[in-house]
């Protein structure tokens, strides 16, 4: 065992490696050497069962314990006055404890546990990323002190309705696809957002975003809306993504003069005609239109949409000539 000040070797049961080397995944049990002068320390997929060894960093701003074991948040008192990202993605964490002393976190990500609530945030006041994806919980809440935040991802859980957001007004990123809410609401106070995902949940109906006047992507696939509306002040949209619905017309969408994808495949279009709504959207560059009627059985349809749209660089996966 190395006991020089800088360096030394922590002993746990899994696939272990060096902070600084590949992993060793046929060693069941072998040593990892910490640099206690490091900065960054990346401990993935280890089988680490449990946090601990950490004392005697006091440079440490980056812990990434990906893809582990872990099943609690705990012994992270030691770096708190230092740690800036704390990783501890695909884990096996129930509950968000232990962080109160992570004063300078700016990026938390939890994505791939179990978690059930959202709770015990409200001393991070100064995180800006949050990542909760693919766990278990069932409602947006105890964010209110979060306000630095302005990146929000809660996709793949099991929540129902948008809620308790309206502190967040430097937020510019929120996707919160893969749930099962059913309406577009309490958005308003979020005027910094640049990107909103909700695809593959059950919304309907376009509705409530004309105060997101500097949105850059919104992603509704997935759902079953049938009408595009509610847009008219979204006027900044680059990236639209309509796909996988129940939309059988276009309407004009000229007034978005930086859209330049349009993901449409997957609907119920019928008429080429309604192409000429996008005609006016000189940025416009890719569009996808698969599995509609339009595209099916048609050996012209590509032809027929580089009439209707010039300015195409792409239609569905296909570079245009």
């Amino acid at each position: 065992m190395n006991n020089s000040h800088d360096e030394e070797e922590v002993h746990a049961s899994g696939e272990q490696s060096s902070a600084e080397h590949p992993s060793t995944p046929d060693d069941d049990s072998a040593n990892v050497t910490i640099c206690r002068r490091a900065s960054h320390l990346d401990l993935n997929h280890y089988r680490l069962e449990k946090i601990e060894g950490l004392t005697d960093m006091p440079n440490l701003k980056e812990l990434c314990l990906r893809c582990n074991l872990i099943g609690k948040i705990e012994n992270l008192n030691d770096i708190s006055s230092t740690l800036v990202e704390l990783d501890l993605y695909d884990n096996q964490i129930t509950k968000i404890e232990n962080l109160d002393q992570l004063t300078c976190l700016e990026q938390l990500d939890l994505s791939f546990n179990r978690i059930e609530k959202i709770e015990n945030l409200d001393s991070l006041t100064g995180l800006k990323r949050l990542y909760l994806v693919h766990n278990r919980i069932e409602k947006i809440e105890n964010l209110e002190l979060l306000k630095q935040l302005t990146l929000l991802e809660l996709g793949n859980n099991r929540i129902r309705k948008l809620e308790n957001l309206e502190s967040l007004t430097k937020l510019k990123e929120l996707y919160v696809g893969g749930n099962k809410i059913v309406s577009v609401e309490n958005l308003d106070k979020l005027t910094e957002l640049r990107v909103l995902s909700l695809q593959d949940n059950r919304i309907t109906k376009i509705a409530s975003l004309n105060a997101l006047k500097n949105l850059e992507g919104l992603y509704l696939s997935g759902n079953g809306i049938k009408l595009i509306e509610g847009l008219e002040n979204n006027c900044k949209i680059q990236t639209l993504d309509l796909a996988n619905n129940k939309i059988r017309s276009l309407v004009d969408l000229s007034y978005m003069v930086d859209l330049e994808e349009f993901w449409f495949n997957d609907n119920e279009l019928e008429n080429l005609g309604d192409l000429k709504c996008l005609a006016k959207c000189s940025h416009l560059k890719t569009v996808y239109f698969e599995r509609n009627p339009i595209s099916t059985g048609d050996p012209l349809y590509r032809r027929k949409v580089m009439m209707e749209l010039p300015q195409l660089k792409q239609i569905d996966s296909t570079l245009c000539r």
